[in-house]
């Protein structure tokens, strides 16, 4: 693309932002040199010159555009630096700075300050926020705190306000978090499906985590190492009901299962797995896709990882994401598995 002075007036007409980088173009009666994508007036075809670099734009004679800055990195690259900067500000500030105090530390608007984080992260910078008071309220209590020391230390200015959002944001009371699950009882147990053993488990709030895999004391350790103080309680029969229904899902992906998730992550992760359970069955979305539809265009490594983090099988289908190219990525209970999965939809 843009390979001859035609390709490329025509992407300055279009101001085309893909082509900012690849050329540059300057204007003879100005002596600016701009991106392509610059909103400035077009001068006549006659003044203009084509520069591979804003280096060789610079030796011909020319200088910056004050509006487009080539100079610079990409807009889009400065905003993303910016926003990481922020990032950086909430995670290391002992209390979560406000809206207004983050938007003159950035230099812009309260209003294109908040567009520009949500549109870089996915969240706002409350919920940003929230997620690092949450993470911190969780080292906090593994590493044995009090919960009162706890809740100030992640930087909540009131315990009122903390235990509000308490089991949202730890999935269980902060006491029996701090122990590792001491005090709650998880209800599991472990069959066989068509992809091998599958561990489904339940707190009083719903299914916490359906793991498949070819060992079953592996399946039964892994649920162990996530709650090491909870009680574990095999099955009982009126138990028997939920598997059954985990594994007509497995057997059968397109029916869904209407039984209440008990999901616990981050407020990303829990933002990305809200999407996935909105896609339909038979259809996939590559990483990049699900970003967008999470609201990050350039988050697609954030929610990769989000996707490798579900502890919940099937039931928030990561296996419908796949790469750009329609390929198979990896999967957590394994490619092959996922392949299983996405022939009995009729994924294509």
């Amino acid at each position: 693309m843009f390979v001859n002075d035609e390709e490329r007036w025509a992407a300055v007409q279009q101001r085309r932002s893909d082509a900012d980088g690849v050329f540059y173009y300057a204007v003879r009666t100005t002596g600016v040199y701009c991106r392509p994508s610059c909103p400035s007036r077009h001068a006549k075809r006659v003044n203009i010159s084509f520069h591979a670099s804003a280096e060789a734009a610079q030796q011909a004679g020319f200088r910056p555009c004050l509006r487009c800055k080539p100079d610079l990195p990409p807009l889009a690259e400065r905003h993303a630096a910016l926003v990481a900067h922020m990032c950086r500000l909430i995670d290391s500030a002992d209390t979560a700075p406000d809206l207004a105090s983050l938007a003159e530390a950035s230099g812009i608007s309260r209003f294109h300050f908040h567009r520009m984080f949500k549109a870089h992260t996915g969240l706002t910078p409350k919920a940003y926020a929230a997620g690092v008071r949450q993470r911190r309220m969780q080292a906090q209590l593994a590493d044995g705190s009090t919960v009162t020391d706890a809740i100030y230390a992640a930087g909540f200015n009131s315990s009122g306000r903390f235990y509000a959002q308490s089991n949202g944001a730890l999935g269980m009371r902060p006491r029996a978090y701090r122990g590792g699950g001491q005090g709650e009882t998880i209800r599991f147990a472990i069959a066989q499906c068509s992809l091998g053993a599958i561990l489904v488990a339940s707190t009083d709030h719903g299914i916490c985590a359906i793991l498949i895999g070819d060992d079953p004391d592996g399946l039964a350790r892994d649920l162990q190492d996530r709650f090491p103080k909870a009680e574990l309680a095999g099955a009982q029969a009126d138990y028997e009901r939920v598997v059954a229904a985990v594994i007509g899902m497995v057997e059968a992906p397109a029916i869904g299962l209407d039984l209440p998730l008990d999901v616990r992550g981050t407020a990303f992760q829990q933002r990305v797995w809200q999407v996935l359970r909105q896609i339909p069955a038979g259809r996939t979305v590559s990483y990049t896709e699900l970003a967008e539809l999470v609201g990050t265009p350039n988050g697609a490594r954030a929610v990769a990882s989000a996707c490798a983090a579900n502890a919940i099988a099937i039931a928030i289908p990561c296996h419908r994401v796949v790469r750009t190219d329609g390929s198979l990525s990896g999967y957590r209970w394994g490619v092959e598995r996922k392949q299983v999965l996405l022939a009995r939809e009729g994924a294509k």
